[in-house]
């Protein structure tokens, strides 16, 4: 599953990922994650506290078999790679320069679910 995200994460947006990730946990048991961030501009309130979106984040945790960003900003690749190493969530992070090995990437460890 792949998100891209250009603008600013609003409650709406955080609300609709949160639902086709949930959907695609229930479908299929495990999958992956790929987040694209060409411009990111941070998230609203609203959208940093939704408790639905907050949910479907913990249950993730068990879902998620390889976790892939591309273009984070520096203080969300940092996160993003410590916490690696503490969940059994397999996370890398690339530049924008470098997205199509990122799809390459989770194209060579195959379907996440079988």
């Amino acid at each position: 599953m792949a998100f891209e995200i250009n603008d600013k994460i609003t409650k709406p947006d955080i609300e609709w990922m949160s639902s086709i990730t949930d959907k695609a946990m229930q479908a299929h048991g495990k999958i992956d994650m790929l987040l694209i961030m060409p411009n990111y501009e941070g998230s609203d309130l609203g959208a940093k506290f939704d408790g639905y979106a907050n949910e479907v984040k913990v249950r993730s945790v068990a879902h998620i078999r390889k976790y892939v960003v591309v273009g984070a900003p520096t203080f969300a690749r940092a996160m993003i790679k410590s916490s690696g190493t503490v969940i059994l969530v397999e996370t890398r992070t690339f530049d924008l320069a470098e997205e199509e090995q990122a799809w390459a990437y989770l194209a060579e460890a195959g379907p996440a679910a079988a």
